[in-house]
């Protein structure tokens, strides 16, 4: 009888990993960091993630439609990244996203309507530093849904950080991207194992129209 590490991973994963916990009754919808930075062929951070960011559309217009609160979250710092702490030192390319850089503006296609909550942050989660577990606590929300960039920073910091502060996570996956996509897949697998239930843009959407019954 073989060990687990004899095992296919997929098949080690699913012997371990394979529970799936659903949705709950009072959802949200976050958007993470869907910046111009992004999508600028001049940019360092380019990732050609255009998909990723039609699919979120799709899903905060659902969203709208049900009553469903949507968050926005945006990486800012001031000049010189002065509060930007460890995570500026290290990462070079977050100077893209100083204040009043081009490249540290909403996608195109990406306006926050007056409904919609902005998160600013200056480290990966959207929990980290912010106000975001308090405001969705308060509002009654059980259920976080994700989407954002990139799958293995930021979506993935703020999945964890969602599930510590006790919400049902989801992430979907079409409407997460990243640089490459073998850090994409092999966060989704991993969010999927421990974290979240990795959802279809099509299960996203049923959920939310469901909340409109």
């Amino acid at each position: 009888m073989g060990t687990a590490l004899d095992q296919d991973l997929g098949d080690n994963y699913r012997a371990a990993y394979s529970n799936r916990v659903g949705f709950g009754k009072r959802p949200a919808l976050v958007l993470i960091d869907f910046a111009k930075a992004y999508f600028d062929p001049d940019c360092i951070l380019y990732a050609g993630v255009e998909a990723a960011l039609a699919s979120a559309l799709r899903l905060r217009e659902a969203a709208h439609k049900a009553d469903i609160p949507v968050v926005l979250t945006e990486v800012t710092y001031q000049p010189g990244g002065r509060n930007g702490g460890r995570f500026f030192e290290k990462a070079k390319p977050l100077a893209c996203f100083v204040k009043g850089e081009k490249t540290a503006e909403f996608a195109d296609g990406l306006v926050p309507v007056p409904k919609d909550i902005v998160v600013s942050k200056q480290y990966p989660s959207a929990f980290f530093g912010t106000s975001l577990a308090s405001t969705l606590t308060a509002m009654g929300i059980d259920t976080v849904v994700l989407t954002g960039l990139t799958t293995s920073g930021c979506v993935r910091a703020t999945c964890v950080d969602s599930m510590s502060h006790g919400f049902t996570t989801a992430v979907v996956r079409e409407a997460c991207g990243d640089r490459h996509p073998a850090p994409h897949e092999a966060n989704l697998f991993d969010m999927n194992a421990k974290y979240a239930d990795v959802v279809s843009e099509d299960e996203a959407l049923a959920y939310f129209t469901s909340a409109l019954k």
